[in-house]
């Protein structure tokens, strides 16, 4: 079973895709970072030099009305991997 959700597609990520050699992913909440770096080594044939994981938790929705709470967002992990020196990951390749 795969612990990579969906990659992190965003400006901030291809600045650091391109000048460091880092790659941002969703991952399952109940992963740690071994499991994450071997799924990405398999996934992608790649070899990973370090993981950096960091959780975020849901934020409230409230109603832009009344102010009353109408419930909260869904709490993710997110990870941030650094590979080995010239090695790349084709996340758009499959679009």
């Amino acid at each position: 079973m795969s612990v990579i959700v969906k990659p992190i597609i965003t400006e901030k990520m291809s600045n650091l895709e391109e000048k460091l050699g880092r790659y941002g992913f969703i991952v399952e909440n109940s992963a740690n970072k071994v499991q994450i770096k071997k799924d990405v080594e398999a996934t992608y044939g790649v070899t990973v030099e370090s993981v950096n994981t960091m959780r975020y938790a849901g934020k409230a929705k409230r109603n832009r009305k009344t102010w009353a709470m109408d419930g909260r967002t869904s709490s993710f992990k997110k990870a941030i991997v650094t590979l080995k020196e010239g090695e790349v990951i084709d996340i758009y390749g499959n679009i």
